[in-house]
């Protein structure tokens, strides 16, 4: 098992504060990581380090937009200074706005890649760095559905994830000669509180992923947790490029026929 223990490294999770990504950090919190997680909010941060300290987790945090490069600089250099190698990357920080395409501002279209595509090209850069020095690293990027499928309503984030990718595939390819793995995970539809709303009885969407989904079921955050533990740890170090999608076996099927 000593495979997947992440004792004495330390894990920068990039919105680290909630949800899926809390999840993913408390899971490389219990394989023995110490965490640094990123948020633009204090309030959150801070509460979030209260929970992380409250099971026992050595956990800091720093408020920050990942889309400012010189914030960015700035806050890497602070985290490499006083918590010494950064081992993990983990870009989880991102944002979705449901507009039709038509309709949606170009404003809001470019923030969204900023957010979910350029940050996490900064966060890499900067990190790998340091990688690239030590000859060791891992990268770990938060894709999505959207980075196979398209989907009504959501056409930046879609575009935002499919860059994340190819951004992820192409990264490991300039960086694999330095012992560096870049890998991503992709979730399917999980249980957390901005789904709660729709994840009840005679919802036309809950039915649909329940139905869509051979798993027959949402997905619970904890059930991230081991990939996350995996793409973090020696158990993976011949694999890189890959996007592992966590989705209850969502898209190795054309679904249920309705007759069925």
């Amino acid at each position: 098992m000593e495979l997947f223990s992440l004792k004495g490294k330390t894990a920068v999770i990039t919105g680290g504060t909630h949800g899926l990504g809390m999840a993913m950090a408390e899971g490389l919190a219990q394989a023995g990581a110490k965490l640094i997680i990123t948020s633009t909010t204090p309030a959150k941060l801070t509460d979030a380090l209260a929970h992380y300290k409250a099971q026992g987790f050595e956990a800091s945090g720093y408020v920050f937009d990942v889309t400012d490069e010189a914030a960015a600089i700035e806050h890497v250099a602070k985290m490499e200074a006083e918590h010494g190698a950064i081992d993990i990357l983990v870009n989880n920080a991102g944002i979705i706005k449901r507009v039709l395409a038509v309709d949606m501002p170009v404003e809001d279209f470019r923030r969204v890649i900023d957010v979910d595509l350029v940050g996490a090209f900064i966060m890499s850069r900067l990190v790998a760095k340091g990688m690239i020095i030590r000859r060791s690293g891992k990268i770990i990027n938060i894709c999505s559905m959207m980075s196979e499928l398209g989907r009504t309503n959501v056409t930046a984030y879609a575009a935002a994830k499919g860059g994340l990718k190819m951004l992820t595939k192409n990264l490991a390819t300039e960086w694999a000669p330095y012992n560096i793995q870049v890998n991503g995970i992709g979730p399917g539809y999980y249980a957390t509180s901005q789904t709660a709303p729709i994840r009840v009885d005679g919802n036309p969407f809950n039915e649909f992923i329940i139905s869509r989904t051979p798993a027959g079921r949402w997905g619970n955050p904890q059930d991230l947790a081991g990939t996350a533990i995996f793409l973090a740890s020696d158990a993976s170090n011949f694999i890189n490029g890959q996007i592992i999608y966590v989705d209850g076996g969502l898209l190795a099927t054309i679904g249920k026929p309705s007759n069925e």
